[in-house]
C-alpha cells in the first residue's frame, strides 16, 4: 500500500457556482481530467479544497462523487485534522473509511503545541485511524513546526507511513530523509520544490498545481522519480513562474483562476477568501496561452 502513495498526488479543489453552492459537475470534470492525465492518487478535503467552509452534507456528497468518478482507478486520501485531539479521535472512530486508502492529517493549528504535544496528538490519531496516516507539516498555516526529530519519532509508529512536508525548508527535508526509517515516505508539499525534494530522496508530492496542469506536472514528477533530472528540472523551471502566480493571492484562489481559464470551473471561492484580481488573471492567461495551450 505505501508505494501506492508515491508520485503525483493532487489536492483537489472544490468548485463553487456563482451563488456559492458546490459545483458537482465541475468537480466531476476536474477529477476525470487529473485521473486521465496521469496523476497517481487523489487527496480530498485538503487546504486546497477549502475544507473549513464545507458542511457535513457537502463533504458526504463530494466524497461520494469522487469515489464514483474514480471507480477504483487511483488511491484516495482523505484529509481530517483538528486541534482538539479527543474530538478528532472520536471523529475517526465514527467515520466510514470504506474506499479510502489513507488519512492526511495536519499538525494541530492555533494551539501551538510543543513537540511532545504534537507527538502525543499524532500517536492517538494513528492508534485510532483504520487506514494509514500521512502527517502534514505546514507551519505557515498551523503556527507551529513539526521538527524533524518529531517526524522521525512518529515514523516508527506502524500506522504512520508518510509525511507531506510543506515547511519550504530544505534543511528540514534533508534531516528527515537522512534519519527516517527506510519504508517511511516523504512527499513534498511545495510545488516549486518537488524536483529538489525527489533528488534528495523524496518520493513524490501532494500538489496544488496538478489540478490545473496534471499532465505536465505528472511528467515532471515521474521523470524525477525515474532519475531523469534533466527532463524533470526543465519542466520545473518551465512551471516555476506559473506556480508562483498560483500562490500570489493565496490558495486555492490562483489555481481556480487557472482552471477557469481552461474551462473546468469558474474562479469562485468562499469567504473569507475572495476571487483573484483581474491583473493576476491576465498574467495567467498570457502564460497559459504561450506555454500550456492544448
Amino acid at each position: 500500500m505505501n508505494k501506492r502513495l508515491t508520485g503525483t498526488g493532487v489536492a483537489l479543489v472544490t468548485p463553487f457556482d456563482q451563488i456559492g453552492d458546490v459545483d458537482y459537475e465541475a468537480l466531476k470534470r476536474i477529477v476525470e481530467n487529473v485521473i486521465t492525465s496521469g496523476v497517481d492518487f487523489l487527496v480530498v478535503f485538503g487546504t486546497t479544497g477549502e475544507t473549513p467552509t464545507l458542511n457535513d452534507a457537502e463533504k458526504r456528497k463530494i466524497l461520494k462523487l469522487v469515489k464514483r468518478v474514480n471507480n477504483g482507478r487511483l488511491p484516495i486520501v482523505i484529509g481530517m485534522s483538528g486541534n482538539d485531539t479527543c474530538a478528532l479521535v472520536k471523529q475517526l472512530r465514527k467515520f466510514d473509511f470504506s474506499g479510502i486508502d489513507a488519512l492526511l492529517s495536519a499538525s494541530p493549528y492555533y494551539n501551538k503545541p510543543s513537540q511532545e504535544g504534537i507527538y502525543g496528538h499524532f500517536k492517538l490519531v494513528a492508534d485510532a485511524s483504520p487506514v494509514p496516516v500521512i502527517l502534514y507539516n505546514v507551519p505557515g498555516r498551523t503556527g507551529s513546526n513539526m521538527a524533524p526529530e518529531t517526524v522521525v519519532r512518529l515514523a516508527r509508529h506502524k500506522n504512520i507511513v508518510a509525511i507531506k512536508e510543506a515547511s519550504g525548508n530544505m534543511a528540514q527535508v534533508s534531516k528527515i530523509l537522512r534519519d527516517k526509517p527506510e519504508e517511511f515516505i516523504l512527499l513534498s508539499g511545495e510545488d516549486n520544490l518537488a524536483v529538489a525534494t525527489i533528488a534528495l530522496g523524496g518520493e513524490g508530492i501532494i500538489s496544488v498545481a496538478a489540478n490545473a496542469f496534471p499532465k505536465r506536472f505528472s511528467q515532471m514528477i515521474h521523470s524525477a522519480m525515474e532519475g531523469d533530472f534533466k527532463t524533470a528540472s526543465a519542466i520545473q523551471l518551465e512551471l516555476f513562474e506559473m506556480i508562483e502566480l498560483l500562490f500570489a493571492e493565496g490558495n486555492p484562489v490562483g489555481v481556480k483562476i487557472a482552471l477557469a481559464i481552461q474551462g473546468f470551473c469558474n474562479q469562485c471561492v468562499r469567504l473569507p477568501l475572495v476571487p483573484g484580481s483581474n491583473e493576476l488573471k491576465e498574467k495567467m492567461q498570457k502564460i497559459i496561452a504561450e506555454k500550456f495551450a492544448q
